[in-house]
């Protein structure tokens, strides 16, 4: 006597679709693992940023040596000049890091993913890992010390000397340089995207209108001031980006297909 039995629904979902049948408790175990990666990551490059801490507290200071001398930044408390070695070396880090951040944030969302779609995993590595490190570097040349510029001669013609904290100083740098290579991660993310069929050239053109309302929404967070000349600074980069985007869209984009 023969039994015939019916094809497991998750097994037979799983030869057809992505492999996302993780329960809600492996997505977040999935999740702490990812992101406990990317803190050894960043901890062993805190460990070796922290030897440089010197020197890369006079790179950063550069910006502001250049607006007020090397007499304009001044510490309130004695703790101040390690909690500020400690910052900025974890903010290197991150962007030394960065590369590994990215592939952890890939395996996080690849099982979600078909077996065809996964082979973006290096193009998505490395072009997210440059454009944020071209964020960073974005801010620290250009929009950093332009919005610096402008706000210590907005005092100066109040009839002010500039004395300005280290903590207020840094604490500044570090919202715009994570800011921008954040921003600057949407060429990469529309690529995947396309790529996988989930968003299209025309649906991102039709959506512009919305896209320029939000750039300029993140540009009044992140820059220090609601000032016009501060805000375009961070909000034409983020335009040309989406409709950077658009073309890479138009370019590598399709429509998603299941597995064969």
């Amino acid at each position: 006597m023969s039994v015939t039995t019916e094809p497991d629904p998750i097994e037979e979902g799983q030869q057809e679709g992505p492999h996302g049948q993780m329960s809600f408790l492996d997505h977040l175990e999935e999740l702490r693992r990812r992101i406990l990666n990317m803190l050894i990551a960043v901890g062993i490059a805190f460990a070796a940023c922290w030897t440089f801490g010197n020197d890369i507290f006079k790179f950063i200071s550069k910006p502001i040596e250049a607006a007020v001398g090397s007499n304009g930044m001044i510490f309130l408390s004695p703790t101040e000049p390690f909690n500020l070695i400690v910052k900025i070396s974890f903010v290197v880090a991150v962007f030394l890091a960065s590369p590994f951040i990215m592939a952890q944030a890939w395996l996080f969302i690849a099982p979600g993913l078909y077996k065809h779609e996964r082979k973006y995993a290096l193009p998505f590595i490395i072009s997210s890992s440059l454009l944020f490190m071209a964020g960073g570097a974005f801010g620290y040349l250009v929009a950093f010390p332009f919005a610096l510029q402008f706000l210590v001669q907005m005092g100066r013609d109040l009839g002010m000397t500039p004395q300005i904290s280290g903590v207020n100083y840094f604490d500044m740098f570090i919202m715009i340089e994570l800011g921008l290579g954040i921003v600057f991660e949407i060429p990469a993310v529309i690529f995947v995207l396309s790529r996988i069929g989930i968003v299209s050239a025309g649906s991102l053109l039709r959506n512009t209108k919305y896209a320029v309302l939000l750039s300029f929404v993140v540009a009044a967070v992140i820059t220090p001031t609601a000032d016009i000349p501060n805000m375009m600074t961070m909000a034409v980069p983020m335009i040309v980006l989406y409709l950077l985007g658009v073309v890479v869209a138009f370019v590598f984009g399709k429509k998603r297909r299941k597995e064969d």
